[in-house]
């Protein structure tokens, strides 16, 4: 069935297809079912896509890039505006969808819809030009960007629509096609994404596949893709930049994050606690950028923790649309997440708020926010992402050794330090080894500057003007007069 066959053929929220060259694409014969992660109900039935429709897909990709990159700038932002505004006034049945694959509260799925419209349109700002190194009699150099080709982005099931935001557009503005390589666990929501985006680009600028396991590798190792933009965990990344060198396809990874907050004595510590606690629980602790371990200067560190299991046991869990953080979003990662909890409890450390047992009232893959004091640096809760709603406090007193421990990781997302004093706080920012520093705040990201990993967290730039230009080759161009006169 073709996608423009009506000028506004409606969005069905109950039927998912592949999205190919303009074109809705069923597999009838190899289907697959998410797990609702509330009531643990099936899911509809999505497509699981063979590598006959992989090589469909991209050969629409490969001739829809060669027009698009045709097509000027203005016109791309146009399209992408009015994507965004059809996005907006579908808001609500995309967070419906979105609650039912990812477990989100109503709040936090609605938020995610909102911040793509919002990506899309703040990325439109954004401009892409190319340089003029030299300029004289004798000889002009000037550079300029061109797009790759066929761009496919690979998304996990946490954010699973604004992430792909955040490579799927890029892309599209620079003008590049692209694949959307859907999360087995949550293809829902983008599906629909891809669907309604037939209304504003070309068949076959932008795609979207669903699948298993084997899909990914498809992907990452078809010849004609030249791109791939990739957010997961960082043996996954590792395979897939393994996968991208066979045929030296660029490759941008964001992985994972271990985020330290380092809190300073001068803090107020009611205010800093539930700042840090709304951030670390939010979505069941299920976002990269979240805060995973956080560094209490003594002086304060009882207050603080105390205000902050008094703020946490504010935040309601659970399915109602009176609640802040849902379940974990897949069986695979709430076993995991078990078993790291499991962990505490073997290593005898102190709860100070929470369960490290999955609450008895509640059905689906629930969790409760859980706050461990005080363990000590080699605690696998410290070490390690836990991606869930579990969050270590630990006391410094020594500004060298809390840097020292921070940096004590082999991942660099993010970090923030809290201090009304802001020549300390930027001072000990500075020496964190992150690509994301926050003074006062954290996790605040958008379009407008680049986001990248330090360390194992990531290779590559998503987002600002370098997040444009990792979709592009460089080109530079020297002139010189045929005459030994320039004229221009």
């Amino acid at each position: 069935m073709t996608v423009n066959e009506t000028e506004n053929p409606p969005l069905d929220f109950t039927t998912f297809y592949n999205i190919i060259d303009g074109e809705l694409s069923s597999t009838p014969d190899n289907v697959r079912h998410a797990t609702n992660p509330i009531t643990l109900e099936e899911n509809p039935a999505v497509p699981v896509s063979s590598i006959h429709d992989v090589s469909r897909a991209v050969e629409a990709a490969a001739r829809a890039a060669k027009r698009w990159a045709e097509v000027p700038w203005e016109k791309r932002v146009s399209a992408v505006r009015e994507y965004a505004d059809a996005i907006e006034d579908k808001a609500e049945d995309f967070a419906r969808i979105l609650r039912m694959e990812t477990g989100k509260t109503t709040m936090w799925a609605q938020h995610e819809i909102g911040t793509c419209v919002r990506y899309l349109r703040e990325f439109c700002e954004l401009s892409l030009h190319g340089e003029v190194i030299e300029d004289t009699k004798e000889r002009k150099i000037v550079t300029r960007y061109t797009p790759l080709g066929v761009a496919v982005g690979i998304v996990p099931w946490n954010y699973p629509v604004q992430l792909s935001c955040v490579k799927m557009i890029p892309a599209i503005l620079t003008g590049n096609s692209y694949i959307w390589k859907t999360s087995p666990y949550t293809p829902y929501c983008s599906l629909k994404f891809a669907e309604l985006g037939q209304r504003f680009f070309p068949p076959g600028v932008l795609q979207a596949l669903s699948g298993d396991d084997n899909l990914g590798p498809l992907l990452t190792d078809h010849p004609n893709v030249q791109i791939v933009s990739f957010t997961g965990s960082i043996p996954t990344g590792k395979k897939v930049l393994e996968s991208c060198s066979r045929t030296l396809k660029r490759a941008i990874l964001e992985l994972g994050g271990n985020d330290a907050a380092i809190v300073c004595a001068d803090v107020d510590p009611a205010s800093v606690a539930a700042k840090i606690a709304a951030v670390s629980f939010c979505h069941s602790g299920q976002i990269c950028i979240a805060m995973k371990r956080v560094y209490v200067h003594e002086a304060v560190y009882d207050a603080v923790l105390a205000a902050m299991v008094e703020f946490t046991k504010t935040l309601k869990v659970g399915s109602g649309n009176d609640v802040y953080a849902g379940p974990i979003s897949n069986k695979d990662h709430f076993e995991r997440v078990k078993n790291l909890l499991a962990d505490i409890d073997a290593a005898k450390l102190t709860v100070a708020l929470g369960s490290t047992k999955p609450p008895s009232d509640l059905g689906g893959y629930f969790l409760v926010p859980t706050i461990i004091d005080n363990p000590p640096d080699d605690a696998r809760v410290v070490v390690e992402e836990q991606f869930g709603p579990v969050l270590p406090l630990m006391k410094w007193s020594d500004e060298a050794d809390v840097i020292s421990r921070a940096n004590n990781t082999n991942m660099g997302l993010g970090a923030s330090v809290w201090s009304r004093d802001l020549y300390q706080a930027e001072r000990i920012g500075k020496q964190l080894q992150a690509g994301n520093i926050w003074i006062n705040t954290h996790a605040e990201i958008g379009p407008k500057a680049p986001f990248a990993g330090h360390k194992e967290s990531g290779l590559g730039v998503a987002m600002g003007v370098d997040g444009l230009k990792a979709f592009c080759n460089v080109q530079s161009i020297y002139t010189r007069p045929a005459d030994g006169v320039a004229q221009y």
